[in-house]
């Protein structure tokens, strides 16, 4: 589609990162909304963002490096251009919420109360995030010749593979993850206990993923057996993890 955004003399711009800054504000700007709501301070709120989010890509861009090391070992310095793409969300998830953990305790807020606060932010921002990922190509989805929706990559830069219709993937799940922040902002609409909105968030993401992993067609993000890969266990994982998580807090019914 469109990698580079804006390109005068040595500046360049690229899509990628742009959206993922845009999808990172928009994110902020509804946890800190909320959190006044909540009757958290927005300040912590805004510092556990951007904690958060630094750990996001350390962790998501290791994971990425990790599977592609072949390549990275070659072009070392390529590790850190992360606005060119390359960044897969479970390996910063994985980074982020310990982070998230760390800094909630330390500033003593109610921890389940507070990732409730982030949990509809979470999947807003990473709509965002996914359009980048189109423009530059990565994530990209299998072939679909015949398709009336599939798109042909073209741009020389893109990291897509060129000339052949393929299932927009990271369409795909943009539009779940819109549909997924608007259940959230639905259900945070109605008192129940402390942690639903963020296990809620798990739950739908890892079924999400799950799907969109059976359209995406780029096969470095690995496979535990034929036909499941990575992602798809680690949403196995998650599902029943929130799943557990969703009947424990209810049955202690924390509504501080």
């Amino acid at each position: 589609m469109f990698p580079v955004l804006i390109k005068i003399g040595p500046l360049t711009i690229h899509t990628y990162g742009f959206l993922i800054a845009i999808g990172f504000l928009v994110a902020l700007g509804f946890a800190v909304m909320r959190a006044k709501r909540a009757g958290l301070s927005p300040e912590k709120i805004t510092d556990i963002g951007f904690y958060s989010l630094l750990a996001a890509i350390v962790g998501s861009r290791i994971f990425f490096v990790g599977q592609n090391w072949s390549f990275f070992s070659s072009r070392p310095l390529d590790i850190v251009k992360i606005w060119e793409g390359g960044l897969v969300f479970y390996g910063g998830v994985l980074l982020a919420i310990p982070t998230a953990l760390w800094y909630t305790r330390k500033q003593g807020l109610p921890i389940w109360k507070t990732a409730d606060v982030w949990a509809p932010s979470i999947a807003i921002g990473h709509a965002i995030g996914r359009l980048g990922c189109f423009c530059a190509g990565c994530c990209y989805g299998k072939p679909a010749d015949g398709l009336p929706w599939a798109v042909t990559f073209s741009h020389p830069e893109t990291l897509a593979i060129r000339g052949v219709p393929l299932h927009p993937s990271q369409l795909y799940e943009s539009g779940a993850e819109i549909l997924n922040f608007l259940v959230l902002m639905f259900l945070g609409r109605r008192e129940s206990f402390n942690g639903r909105l963020f296990w809620v968030y798990i739950l739908n993401y890892s079924v999400i993923r799950s799907v969109v992993e059976v359209y995406r067609g780029d096969e470095v993000r690995g496979f535990i057996m034929p036909h499941v890969s990575t992602s798809q266990g680690i949403s196995l994982i998650m599902f029943l993890g929130a799943a557990v998580m969703l009947f424990r807090l209810r049955k202690q019914g924390d509504r501080g």
